[in-house]
């Protein structure tokens, strides 16, 4: 795949109009609920979720949705298609309710098992991620668009992401192994992703359980600058999985056949 079947400058236009509806909610005194799961959600979550429902079926009308926020009310549509959109309106919900800025608005697309595009966006930072192809990601901060590539492991070690609220030291030392940590950064939602695809970092090993909406923008992100998402038997993540449920994930910067050649130079 070399085209997308809609304009990029359309969806993430999107994104950022989610995330003004995000930031209403944010800057209000709202109140947070529980789902069957026992994880929170807001307004912002539901209201975030309809405006990206809505201006996707005006986009690209021929390509279902799934959204965090719908499947939690049984909205599962018939994913035989191609194509399908994962959506979460608001990743790190836990740190929308913290007020410490770190969540995103997420929009990805799925092609066949492998998710091609994606945009993060972080509202509260103004910072925003997305791949103008399944091979070309940017960053955008601060009135600065850079493009996107991972780094090669500094020789000291790797810096590693951790979930700022989901987080069990055993499982990540299980799913890095023996590779060397300089470095460790407590981070909320997809941002941690795509700080690797920035090369800010190398590695996030992700210790609790997720759902296919709240990595497929970012993994679009990620592998686009050079990254991979591995589940637990070392394969690169695969999507369209029952219940859309993800296995324990490693994600890194650069390829595990990238590593050996490292290992070998040092």
């Amino acid at each position: 795949m070399d085209r997308y079947p809609f304009v990029v400058d359309e969806i993430v236009a999107l994104a950022k109009v989610a995330g003004e509806t995000v930031m209403k909610v944010y800057g209000s005194d709202f109140a947070v609920y529980e789902k069957a799961d026992r994880s929170p959600v807001t307004d912002a979550d539901v209201a975030a979720e309809k405006v990206i429902f809505a201006g996707l079926k005006a986009l690209t009308p021929d390509i279902p949705a799934v959204g965090e926020e719908h499947v939690a009310q049984g909205g599962v549509p018939a994913l035989t298609e191609r194509f399908f959109w994962l959506v979460d309106p608001v990743d790190g919900t836990e740190e929308f309710v913290k007020r410490n800025g770190e969540f995103t608005v997420n929009i990805g697309l799925i092609d066949g098992t492998e998710p091609v595009f994606g945009v993060v966006y972080a509202p509260a930072a103004d910072e925003l991620y997305f791949t103008q192809s399944p091979v070309q990601a940017f960053g955008v901060h601060g009135g600065r668009t850079e493009l996107l590539k991972t780094r090669t492991v500094p020789a000291e070690g790797f810096t590693v992401f951790n979930s700022r609220s989901h987080f069990r030291a055993d499982e990540a030392a299980r799913l890095l192994g023996n590779r060397t940590v300089a470095k460790v950064v407590r981070r909320g939602s997809s941002l941690k992703f795509c700080d690797i695809a920035a090369g800010r970092g190398d590695a996030y090993p992700c210790t609790h359980e997720t759902h296919e909406w709240d990595t497929a923008a970012a993994h679009a992100v990620l592998k686009a600058a050079g990254g991979v998402i591995l589940d637990a038997s070392g394969a690169p993540l695969a999507y369209r999985k029952p219940e859309l449920k993800n296995p324990r994930l490693l994600s890194l910067g650069k390829s595990p056949f990238r590593e050996k050649r490292f290992d070998k130079k040092y």
